[in-house]
């Protein structure tokens, strides 16, 4: 078996979140984005999405810094994959969809003040 979640997993980044102190605040980074990057701001409830890129969190949200986002091709396959490797997920952040299947969910561990996030492509 693959070492290589990338391989293994079609692993790749589908957005690195920002945490803003408010709402006013997370709106003016999304902004500086779109200027930055040319992509359109939508507005969430909980958040500013720079497209799928950036999203800016209205206030602070999970992890110190903010939170990345890694998109799996089999998010069961690969949360098993990370945690025989020692990854904990955080079940009180599991998000599902409404069959039942799961949207996302975060590993325990911070790094370097991110909060890591596995979601669906």
């Amino acid at each position: 078996m693959s070492e290589n979640p990338v391989e293994l997993f079609d692993m790749h980044i589908a957005h690195v979140g920002i945490n803003a102190e408010n709402p006013e605040q997370a709106k003016r980074i999304a902004e500086r984005f779109s200027v930055l990057m040319g992509l359109p701001v939508n507005e969430v409830p909980v958040s500013f999405f720079s497209d799928t890129l950036v999203e800016t969190m209205k206030q602070n949200g999970r992890g110190t810094h903010g939170h990345i986002g890694f998109a799996v091709n089999d998010i069961v396959a690969a949360e098993k994959w990370f945690s025989d490797r020692g990854f904990e997920v955080n079940e009180e952040s599991r998000a599902l969809y409404e069959d039942g299947s799961t949207k996302l969910v975060y590993f325990k561990e911070e790094i370097g003040g991110f909060a890591i996030h596995l979601c669906c492509e």
